[in-house]
Formats: structure tokens, C-alpha cells, sequence
């Protein structure tokens, strides 16, 4: 219930922005990478790998799908996909603009034992934040910080291409 919630006031959130005509919504491709670190009895490392696309329908928010796929140890595999959105501290064209980071969505777990591949999927929410850097009109780069549910801290940088 939680998950859906999340994600019905970000849908609403960004549409808000839009009826009041502040401006219209600036698509971009994102890709990113990093490390990410399951709680367990200790940390398990993984390598992470995503893609995205959001919109800007505001000066101070970005909102879009995320996928991404998360490589630890042997086989164990995590994929996530979200809906996210950025909150800029400053107006996101600003030159660096930090920004917080709200998402939520589903996670599949995946992993071997004994020969045979388990899988289990659930709810899934991401909170956190970092920096985005404006390269160029239409190119940024931002890394952040996040932690989340299944208990994990990731730590990426996103490179986004700005459609027009």
C-alpha cells in the first residue's frame, strides 16, 4: 500500500506542476553505474548497471522510470525498477544543482542454491540524494547517494542526454 501511495503522489506531484504551465516537461535518456551494498551479516557488494528517461515538468523536479540491475557475488542477481523523482534544492538548469531523491517501485531478487534459480519479488522504495552537474544544454552528469529497501546503500553516477 505504502509503494503505491508513493508513487500515485508523484505522478500527482508532477502533473501539478505541469497544469500550472510553469513549462514543458524536458525529456532525457539517462545511464548510470556503481556499487551498491546489501545488508546482511555484512555488507554484499554489487556492481550496478541503469537506464532511465525523465521528464522536467518544473524548475525543481525531474521525475521517470529507472531500471536497474544489481550483479553481486555467484549468482546473485537484483533488478529494480522504479519510479523516481528528484527534488532540486536549487533549480535543476542551475550549474550544480543538489538535489533529493524520492522512489519506489518493485524489486526481483534472484539467486542459485543447490542447483536451482529462486526468485522472489516485492515493494521497493529508494531514498536519498546527490548532485546534478550541467556539462552542457543537454548533457549532465550526477552522482548520488542512496538507501532503500531490501536494506541497501548504492552509491552511482548517472550521465544524462537531454532530447532537446
Amino acid at each position: 500500500m505504502g509503494v503505491r501511495a508513493a508513487i500515485i503522489a508523484v505522478v500527482l506531484f508532477a502533473s501539478a506542476g505541469l497544469a500550472r504551465g510553469q513549462s514543458a516537461a524536458v525529456p532525457a535518456l539517462t545511464v548510470g553505474g556503481g556499487w551498491a551494498g546489501f545488508a546482511d551479516e555484512g555488507l554484499i557488494n554489487h556492481g550496478v548497471f541503469g537506464v532511465g528517461a525523465e521528464w522536467v515538468p518544473t524548475r525543481h523536479l525531474s521525475v521517470g522510470p529507472e531500471l536497474l540491475y544489481m550483479a553481486g557475488p555467484r549468482d546473485d542477481r537484483d533488478l529494480f525498477l522504479l519510479g523516481v523523482a528528484r527534488i532540486g534544492i536549487l533549480p535543476l538548469p542551475s550549474r550544480i544543482a543538489p538535489f533529493v531523491t524520492l522512489g519506489a517501485g518493485m524489486m526481483t531478487h534472484s539467486s542459485k542454491f543447490v542447483g536451482e534459480t529462486y526468485r522472489s519479488t516485492e515493494g521497493a522504495f529508494i531514498v536519498g540524494g546527490g548532485a546534478r552537474i550541467n556539462a552542457s544544454p543537454r548533457v549532465f552528469i550526477a552522482p548520488e547517494f542512496t538507501i532503500g529497501w531490501e536494506p541497501h546503500m548504492r552509491v552511482s553516477v548517472n550521465v544524462g542526454i537531454r532530447l532537446r
